[in-house]
């Protein structure tokens, strides 16, 4: 709880703000360039997220053929009830 405190006063993001970020980003679809950029992430922590929400089944990635075979990643059903969840979370702390 103390942490949780700590973190309100803190002007860095935490990581479900990176999360809901990224989950935000990836609504419609986007490649890891334009998720970087949107999320204002390094390549690691970027890497790093989406490994993590891939394995935990909060994005899929796609290979659309665009003549390169991007992948594009997407918020899943379980990305959007996180979504949900951390609005939820955000009205109640601002009450």
């Amino acid at each position: 709880m103390v942490q949780v405190l700590s973190q309100l006063k803190s002007s860095h993001r935490g990581r479900l703000d990176i999360i809901a970020t990224i989950l935000r980003s990836t609504m419609i679809g986007a490649r890891k360039t334009s998720i970087m950029y949107r999320c204002n992430l390094s390549f690691k922590q970027l890497e790093f997220y989406l490994g993590f929400l891939l394995r935990k089944g909060h994005l899929t990635m796609s290979t659309k053929s665009r003549g390169n075979n991007s992948r594009f990643f997407e918020t899943t059903e379980k990305g959007l009830g996180f979504l949900r969840a951390y609005r939820n979370l955000e009205e109640l702390m601002s009450k």
